[in-house]
């Protein structure tokens, strides 16, 4: 799983988890909802790290609690 890969998966299961969209997230992180659904794109490249701190912010966890998951585990390199 690359990078990318795993990011979007781990901004779906912590949205489930809160029962938030992407829109509610974008208004609790102070994003642009357009910012959030772009992470989502095919072609898309890996969010920026102030990206991911400002949707840390939104879920209300640091960013140390972000990337503490299993899908962050084995990356590819692609």
């Amino acid at each position: 799983m690359t990078l990318l890969e795993a990011t979007r998966k781990r901004i779906k299961e912590l949205c489930r988890a809160r029962n938030m969209n992407v829109n509610q997230l974008a208004i609790s992180s102070g994003l642009n909802p357009s910012t959030i659904r772009s992470i989502f794109k095919i072609i898309k490249k890996a969010p920026s790290s102030q990206t991911i701190y400002y949707i840390c912010i939104g879920l209300g966890m640091s960013i140390k609690d972000f990337y503490n998951s299993d899908l962050f585990e084995e990356l590819d390199d692609d």
